[in-house]
């Protein structure tokens, strides 16, 4: 998946710390619940949100239905960041995910991600397939799938600035 290990940036590192691994990282996407979304409105200025997310298949997943703010703006700009991380100053790690928003319609994709999104957040987010989308309570959500370009890592405590690029 990268293209290397971590490169441990040491203009902004503690002298202690050390370059963090990529399955660490990885372990961190495929548990957090929280994921903040930061598209690019038609007007160039970004918007913000948090959703649920699903890390499968080396890539970050997410849903919205087509008439929100964030779907409409991936239709014009397909460039995100995804933030994850802890809100604690001196403890944790931050992961921000750089790459495309692609839409996902290959349905057996679509239905494993379904089973995903329901085993790791529970009942309340059952999907249905059909039609290329997720159908649920909520009606219609299109499914996007990010696989990163770069990834950054911020630990706190020993802190330290980590890149993989892929």
């Amino acid at each position: 998946m990268p293209a290397n290990e971590a490169t441990l940036d040491t203009r902004y590192s503690d002298k202690n710390a050390t370059a963090a691994s990529w399955p660490a990282a990885v372990e961190q996407l495929e548990q957090a619940e929280i994921f903040w979304l930061t598209t690019v409105r038609p007007q160039g200025r970004p918007h913000v949100t948090p959703l649920l997310g699903v890390w499968l298949d080396d890539a970050l997943h997410f849903c919205t239905g087509p008439a929100e703010r964030k779907a409409k703006n991936l239709t014009a700009n397909p460039q995100v960041v995804l933030t994850t991380g802890s809100n604690a100053l001196n403890e944790g790690f931050d992961l921000v995910v750089e790459g495309e928003a692609v839409q996902e319609t290959d349905e057996p994709r679509l239905r494993r991600l379904a089973e995903a999104y329901e085993q790791k957040y529970g009942r309340v987010w059952h999907f249905d397939v059909r039609d290329g989308a997720f159908h649920g309570d909520g009606g219609r959500a299109l499914v996007f799938r990010v696989e990163p370009s770069k990834v950054l890592g911020f630990g706190r405590g020993v802190y330290s600035q980590n890149r993989w690029t892929f």
